[in-house]
């Protein structure tokens, strides 16, 4: 890989699609085409595919305030599905992966919160108004996907119809036939942070975006959807990217957008190339810069359009 000069930890899997074929892609050992690995938080933006979807068949409404029961007796009535797909919905969280900190993500996810982490999440008081600061959440995450589940009827730890919904709308539509997803024991989807699947299903389900929703003369996505994901609300100060709607984009790339996960698990859709990158592997925090200057590095090998 460019750059593999800098200690980057391990790199799993590379992907690199250009023009919808595959023209490049290497494994570690033990890792090959067909191995699933962990998307960490990209799952985010599959939940942004998902909400698409919804809204596209009137079961969802991204500018509308959520109506969660709990918030209706104090100004968290006012945060809207939009709040949450931008990380402004005014929430307290502390999104931390070092344990031994104190972490709201890990509380939630492997804590007391493991069994119902939506409810983890909607239970947090506001710190902020919603709409006006933007911080990146796991929780926030999982209560879009509990209202996903609420929105396609799925009650009482039932996770039936949202399985089938993410199956046959996403996964089958696509052709992401590796692809798996998990749920909490209150049957709301892990949107956050659990979708398994091959490192060229991943890469399907970037050209998605890349193709803006449009797979095979079918609108899978709905028309301004993919827009939607980019349309920018924040330059993170940490990572220096910029952050739309449960994606992220990278200033100086036009039209980019990156599915981003612990570990350095990276979806890069740079439609200026025609190009996707997807890389999978295991990475600290402080080597992730490297990892992404590397991928920037392969996809400078291709022109632009």
């Amino acid at each position: 890989m460019a750059g593999e000069h800098v200690e980057t930890d391990s790199t799993l899997a590379i992907v690199v699609q250009h023009r919808g074929e595959v023209v490049a892609e290497a494994y570690s050992e033990g890792v090959k085409d067909d191995t699933t690995l962990i998307s960490w938080s990209m799952a985010k933006s599959i939940t942004h595919a998902l909400v698409g979807m919804a809204q596209m068949d009137g079961l969802l409404d991204v500018q509308a305030p959520t109506r969660i029961e709990m918030w209706q007796n104090d100004d968290r009535k006012h945060i809207t599905l939009q709040h949450l797909l931008e990380m402004r919905s005014g929430l307290a969280w502390i999104e931390d992966y070092v344990e031994g900190n104190e972490s709201d993500v890990i509380e939630m996810l492997f804590g007391s919160g493991k069994d119902d982490h939506a409810a983890h999440a909607m239970n947090k008081p506001l710190t902020s108004t919603p709409g006006s600061e933007w911080y990146y959440s796991s929780g926030t995450t999982n209560i879009v996907a509990r209202l996903l589940g609420d929105a396609l009827g799925d009650k009482n730890g039932s996770s039936n119809r949202t399985h089938s919904f993410i199956q046959q709308r996403l996964f089958d539509a696509i052709g992401m036939t590796s692809a798996t997803v998990r749920f909490d024991a209150a049957g709301t989807f892990v949107g956050s942070s659990y979708v398994y699947a091959t490192a060229r299903d991943f890469a399907r389900f970037g050209e998605l975006y890349l193709r803006d929703g449009l797979w095979e003369g079918e609108q899978i996505l709905p028309s301004g959807w993919v827009d939607h994901a980019r349309a920018q609300t924040v330059i993170d100060p940490e990572t220096r990217q910029g952050y739309g709607a449960h994606w992220w984009t990278q200033p100086g790339q036009p039209n980019s957008l990156i599915a981003s996960g612990y570990e350095g698990q990276q979806i890069f859709v740079l439609p200026e190339r025609d190009l996707v990158i997807v890389r999978l592997g295991k990475t600290i925090s402080e080597k992730r810069d490297a990892v992404r200057a590397g991928l920037y590095e392969i996809a400078q090998m291709f022109p632009k359009n």
